[in-house]
């Protein structure tokens, strides 16, 4: 199941608005240019403010997502008509290929479970045109950006409109190493209404994820630094062998 941040629909509507600067997302525009990229599978999309940019720029994209709620946001917005959206994980999928599989906003770290994240990468890798890139980003565990999340500097109230404030922080709950849970809640000063959401978390070392990727059949193109979260980040550039013979026909 979906955390209820993705999920529920009053934290779903203004998920777009609490997190307006998307600035994370631009590099990844620019890999699909460089790529020459025409046909993207957005993995984990969430509300699709990636995949309408894709749309928009004329490409073909699939936006997949286990949150209903946020496919339900991204479905309203302009141009949403032009993204074919589906409901689920990489193993929802039905039979394609794609040029590049994107997962941005670190939602690799939400497939804790090493099975679900085996599954993952032997769908992506059949998905996969030969040639074609998996680009996703994970945080450097070294860093432990955990222990920023809890304290007065998560806290913070935003005026929405037709909503108006909502007060948010952020606690973190438990770390059982590779796990961290936090809680995000949040208070809607128009009605009172508290919702909290729990999220877990699991963080892999960056020669656990190439191990894993070149188990499943990957090539290792790069290992890059998050251009907006410099020395935070690893953003993993893989690609399906040339001469692959694996793919679906």
């Amino acid at each position: 199941m979906a955390d209820p941040i993705f999920e529920h629909p009053r934290l779903a509507a203004i998920y777009d608005a609490l997190d307006p600067d998307r600035s994370d997302l631009q590099p990844y525009l620019v890999m699909v240019r460089d790529f020459a990229a025409r046909r993207v599978l957005d993995l984990g999309c969430g509300t699709g403010v990636l995949a309408l940019q894709l749309a928009e720029r004329g490409i073909e994209v699939l936006g997949v997502d286990p949150a209903a709620g946020s496919l339900d946001v991204a479905r309203a917005k302009p141009g949403g008509s032009g993204v074919r959206w589906i409901h689920g994980d990489a193993t929802a999928l039905p039979p394609l290929q794609v040029d590049l599989v994107l997962m941005t906003g670190n939602a690799a770290q939400a497939i804790t479970d090493e099975q679900d994240w085996a599954a993952t990468l032997d769908r992506v890798h059949t998905a996969l045109e030969p040639s074609g890139h998996f680009v996703f980003e994970t945080r450097d565990p070294a860093r432990r950006a955990w222990e920023e999340w809890t304290g007065t500097a998560t806290r913070s109230t935003t005026a929405l409109e037709g909503v108006g404030e909502v007060e948010s922080w952020m606690e973190l709950l438990d770390v059982t190493w590779p796990l961290v849970s936090f809680r995000w809640t949040y208070v809607f000063t128009s009605d009172g209404q508290v919702l909290t959401s729990d999220s877990t978390l699991r963080f892999r070392e960056r020669d656990e994820v190439e191990h894993d990727l070149r188990v499943h059949g990957y090539d290792i193109e790069s290992v890059r630094d998050a251009a907006d979260r410099p020395g935070r980040e690893f953003v993993f550039v893989a690609s399906k062998p040339e001469e692959d013979s694996h793919a679906y026909h």
